[in-house]
């Protein structure tokens, strides 16, 4: 998974993937019967890490919906700072790189952009539901829109390699879908 964030799909070769791996080669189409598979599983388990995020923070009943949201940025934002704001999101990498390559994982793609996209609109709704988010706006509508901010703001960190981009999204995003009377600024 390292190998694919850091070098991208192009750029990382079945060679570079299992000698960072420290297996030999056969191993690889022993388990995988291409590079295409190989990235659909991969994105697979980075899903499955973004949704045990997702699950602590976004889906987390026990807060109230704009700190899921918070929670669920903040947590991100904290990775993104260990990898020193070099790599920016795998499914949005990915994204802007292999639509046209493959087929197979355009579709793939689109799965995860919709389960991610899912669950900030679960939390969005709960939002307007409790009179923290904007009424007036879609649920769906503010979810893709997150997503697509978020990504483009990871995107943009990538190139400045600085947070800036990422703090930035928080203060504009908090400060457009919150409802009137909720400070943008903190915690409810």
């Amino acid at each position: 998974m390292r190998t694919l964030h850091e070098r991208g799909y192009a750029g990382a070769g079945v060679r570079e993937i299992t000698s960072d791996a420290g297996v030999p080669q056969g191993c690889f189409t022993n388990h995988f019967r291409s590079k295409e598979a190989f990235a659909a599983t991969i994105l697979d388990r980075y899903h499955e890490r973004t949704q045990a995020i997702m699950d602590g923070t976004l889906r987390d009943k026990g807060r109230p919906p704009v700190e899921r949201l918070r929670a669920y940025f903040d947590a991100i934002t904290e990775r993104l700072e260990a990898a020193g704001w070099r790599y920016g999101c795998l499914v949005g990498n990915m994204s802007l790189e292999v639509p046209e390559q493959s087929e197979v994982l355009r579709t793939h793609l689109v799965e995860v952009c919709r389960a991610l996209t899912d669950a900030f609109a679960e939390a969005v709704r709960a939002g307007q539901d409790a009179g923290e988010i904007r009424g007036d706006l879609d649920a769906g509508d503010v979810a893709t829109f997150l997503l697509a901010a978020w990504e483009g703001a990871m995107m943009r960190m990538k190139v400045d390699r600085s947070p800036q981009p990422i703090e930035q999204f928080k203060r504009v995003i908090f400060a457009s879908i919150l409802a009137p009377g909720v400070k943008a600024g903190s915690p409810q």
